[in-house]
């Protein structure tokens, strides 16, 4: 059941898990980010080059992104000087990968009773 008020869905009618997934889907849910993480994920290493060439998109759109992606903790980033370097957080994509798989899993039952 999905449940808004005035526009804002009541997150605590839901389990820690469910919100927790739909944080991470929604953070993937944009191109960008999907390419900004193959990118870093290419490179296997800090990032601290402009982003903005490789991805191409402006650098505030560029921030952005990187923003959303830190928040939910998919990446990691250090200022060093006036640049900011970012990487994968292994330990976040790792917990990710397993909760994705976990969810998907649900439903590699006998399907056979559905329409």
């Amino acid at each position: 059941m999905y449940i808004t008020i005035m526009g804002l869905t009541k997150t605590e009618f839901y389990t820690e898990q469910q919100n927790r997934l739909s944080s991470i889907a929604k953070v993937l849910g944009h191109p960008a980010r999907i390419a900004i993480l193959q990118y870093l994920i290419q490179q296997n290493t800090c990032i601290c080059g402009d982003l903005v060439q490789e991805i191409g998109l402006a650098q505030p759109t560029i921030s952005q992104h990187l923003k959303e992606l830190k928040q939910v903790g998919i990446i990691q980033g250090e200022i060093e000087g006036t640049s900011v370097c970012y990487c994968i957080n292994q330990n976040t994509w790792n917990q990710i990968s397993g909760e994705i798989s976990t969810f998907f899993n649900l439903a590699k039952g006998d399907q056979t009773s559905c329409c």
